[in-house]
């Protein structure tokens, strides 16, 4: 099996060839390794399994099967762990600033890990939200040969006679502060929403990425819908695991597989899903890993003529279980393939094209998920780019599911999240309000926090689509209603949202893609003059350093320069 590898050629000769690796071969052998298993490449494998949240219960099981497959292709597997911060148990309090930080520690921390032992190979499991892009965003910057598995998503909870996901029960919140529901039916329905193992069941981030990794080719065919519970998981590690190995003999890498062309495949079936908003942060912070320039700007013109196709929640009614049955990622970018809507030309990690693999799917069309390209549910993207004089470097919104696009009304201005979740809970928001949350951004944050909590809230309180709200922080990919992200410059950096005042009149247009502050030049000007940076309460640790270093949401809120700036690749090594 080994001889397919020259070993001589590898990263791990560094730490098993030689006599001058004797004192790291006595490592291997502590560890029970034979002389003929140090022969083989060293493949990591990593898990961000824990016990945090059912995104991540069974990571470690599926990377332990892994090993099978990596073995069975002639590697020898090592696996190791990196960390998780789960968004629905960060969400709504200062834990929240924790959550896109991790991103770059999970990317940071595959990479040393791999760096420091010199591994051949990778084959990553995620679940929960960030850990998807950070683990692609480390095979990207490592440019070994490498396969993505997404964990899977949870299964839909029942509660009288209907099925419900975590969303449901952060809208209860809502409902419950109106007295529309009570204390007895939300324990009841936060006991029911979420069943089991496995990650947010509707399109949210991590379903959304899910999707991403399938499209852009840095996972098995129709691989990450399966829910979690569902034991053909077992199967889907052990082909990556043997499939990581055909990779590595035939030296295809990450950066092989995802050119531009490939991203913007991935941005067209975030587009077309109704994916997360998130998706235009984490897309561009992945192409940097491979030196490629795509921005906000891309990805919003991407989502912009693009259709929405895939009748799922939050906007929707079906969840990642009724994707799957309804024939997956493949099913969707089979129609989208037949528009004319992708590149069928991009290599995969089956070693064969995206239009070789889409050829061999059969279009369902009984299937109720989704839609064929020629009747869809929107004749544009679920998610829209804007820009205007609020935001100039850009903003994101979501419009799958909603019944208004355009949104005029005064400023309601306040400085954190929790000072205007306080004004939801005591229903002081008024109808037609454009609701500004500021200095929640990448820097000013620090962590650009996600609003859910928020706007779930308004949500159950009947004001969904009744308020905007704009923030430069972020939402979940469960967020629905008015709700505008990403807005750049960020007040820490005395962009002009920085410069609302309450009353001030703000217009979104979201098919002509603007969203415009109409005050007076000279009266923003007088602001600009007067206004001061904030200094956060986070002026050490990770938070901090996170804040020296991040640029621009529009460009991804990555902390370093990417490709572009590097002297050597570590596949090379």
């Amino acid at each position: 099996m080994t001889s397919r590898f020259d070993k001589s050629r590898l990263p791990s000769r560094h730490v098993s060839i030689g006599p001058e690796r004797a004192p790291h071969r006595s490592y291997y052998y502590a560890m029970g390794l034979t002389e003929e298993d140090i022969a083989r490449p060293f493949v990591g494998i990593v898990s961000a399994g824990n016990d945090s949240a059912p995104c991540n219960t069974t990571l470690n099981h599926q990377a332990d099967i892994c090993r099978a497959g990596v073995e069975a292709g002639g590697g020898m597997p090592r696996r190791f762990n990196t960390i998780t911060v789960t968004d629905g148990i960060a969400m709504g309090h200062q834990g929240m600033k924790s959550s896109l930080v991790s991103r770059e520690v999970i990317a940071d921390s595959v990479e040393l890990s791999v760096r420091g032992h010199c591994y051949d190979a990778l084959v990553g499991f995620a679940g929960c939200d960030k850990s998807l892009p950070g683990m692609m965003m480390a095979m990207l910057r490592l440019n070994v040969p490498s396969i993505f598995v997404y964990g899977g998503s949870i299964l839909p909870g029942r509660y009288h006679g209907r099925d419900v996901t975590v969303v449901d029960v952060f809208e209860a919140v809502g409902q419950h502060a109106a007295g529309n529901c009570p204390l007895s039916d939300l324990t009841e329905l936060e006991k029911a929403a979420c069943p089991g193992d496995g990650a947010c069941g509707g399109q949210f981030t991590a379903n959304t990425m899910a999707c991403v990794a399938e499209a852009i080719g840095l996972s098995l065919p129709n691989s990450n819908m399966a829910p979690a519970p569902y034991t053909t998981r077992d199967q889907v590690a052990h082909a990556a695991g043997e499939q990581v190995m055909a990779l590595l003999a035939a030296n295809v890498r990450p950066r092989d597989i995802c050119t531009r062309a490939a991203f913007e495949n991935a941005a067209r079936v975030v587009a077309a899903t109704g994916g997360s908003t998130n998706a235009a942060l984490h897309l561009p912070a992945m192409a940097s890993e491979a030196g490629i320039d795509f921005d906000l700007f891309d990805v919003a013109e991407l989502f912009r003529t693009t259709p929405y196709i895939a009748d799922l929640k939050p906007g929707g009614r079906y969840v990642a279980k009724d994707m799957h049955e309804a024939g997956g990622v493949y099913m969707l970018m089979k129609t989208l393939m037949a528009g004319g809507f992708l590149d069928g030309d991009c290599l995969t990690v089956t070693g064969k094209t995206l239009g070789e693999n889409i050829d061999k799917v059969t279009w369902n069309p009984e299937q109720k998920v989704i839609y064929d390209v020629k009747t869809p549910l929107s004749p544009t993207g679920g998610v829209v780019g804007l820009r205007g004089s609020l935001a100039p470097d850009g903003a994101i919104v979501k419009v799958a599911g909603m019944h208004r696009v355009e949104f005029t009304g005064p400023a309601r201005v306040f400085d954190c999240e929790e000072d205007c979740f306080a004004a939801v809970e005591a229903r002081s928001i008024n109808e037609g309000e454009v609701i500004v949350i500021r200095y929640e951004g990448p820097k000013g944050g620090p962590g650009m926090r996600e609003m859910l909590s928020t706007t779930a809230a308004l949500y159950g309180l009947g004001m969904g689509e009744k308020v905007a709200l704009i923030t430069d922080g972020r939402f979940s990919g469960a967020t629905r209603g008015f709700c505008i992200g990403h807005v750049g410059p960020e007040a820490a950096d005395g962009g002009p949202i920085a410069l609302v005042e309450d009353g001030d009149t703000i217009a979104i247009d979201a098919e002509a893609g603007t969203i415009d502050l109409q005050v007076d030049d000279d009266v923003l000007a007088e602001r600009k003059a007067k206004w001061r940076p904030r200094v956060n309460d986070y002026q050490s640790g990770a938070l901090w350093r996170y804040a020296q270093n991040v640029g621009p949401a529009w460009q991804g809120a990555v902390t370093h320069p990417g490709a572009k700036a590097e002297r050597h690749v570590y596949a090379d090594i």
